[in-house]
């Protein structure tokens, strides 16, 4: 049975973030799902030196191999973002950039299993989409350096509270039926 894992791009764990990941985990019921949260892991911010790229590890240790630990278990990896000044929560970004040993841009760099397929939602609260494609870029370039195929994605606008996401029911669950 396939793998997915849902990842709530947010440390809040229960508003119009973690509804999403509610939606989707329970319409991907075909496959394995495990829903996660960044604020489930522990890790400090990349320090810049650089040893990654000599030796594909991180001195530091904590939480990030734990979390790529779950990469490496799933199929399917759908990141559920909202929009922090317009990009993607600070604490995702963290552990975006602890995630160089893993980048294809360097050698020797540690690898997860090929063949993963990546879906994206991005939310905000503001009418304008341009902030939800700024947040899939950067999930979808995150993507891409740990070579996990891009197949799609979703900007939903004028949400910032979990009721608001009930309206937007519908249209969450036709994008799952699309992985």
């Amino acid at each position: 049975m396939m793998k997915a894992l849902v990842i709530n791009c947010s440390p809040v764990r229960n508003g119009a973030t973690a509804e999403i990941v509610t939606i989707v985990s329970e319409c991907l019921k075909k496959y394995k799902v495990k829903s996660i949260c960044i604020d489930d892991y522990k890790f400090g911010f990349c320090v810049g030196c650089r040893t990654c790229h000599t030796t594909a590890k991180c001195i530091q240790q904590d939480d990030v191999d734990k979390m790529m630990a779950e990469y490496e278990w799933a199929d399917i990896i759908v990141s559920v973002a909202p929009s922090y000044w317009a990009d993607v929560p600070g604490q995702f970004k963290a552990f975006i950039d602890r995630c160089t040993p893993w980048c294809n841009t360097h050698e020797p760099h540690a690898t997860i299993s090929g063949g993963k397929k990546g879906y994206v939602i991005a939310l905000r609260t503001g009418p304008s989409m341009r902030e939800c494609e700024r947040i899939i870029e950067s999930i979808e370039h995150f993507y891409g350096h740990l070579e996990i195929e891009c197949c799609g994605q979703l900007g939903l606008c004028s949400i910032e509270f979990k009721e608001a996401v009930e309206a937007r029911k519908d249209e969450i669950v036709e994008f799952c039926g699309r992985i």
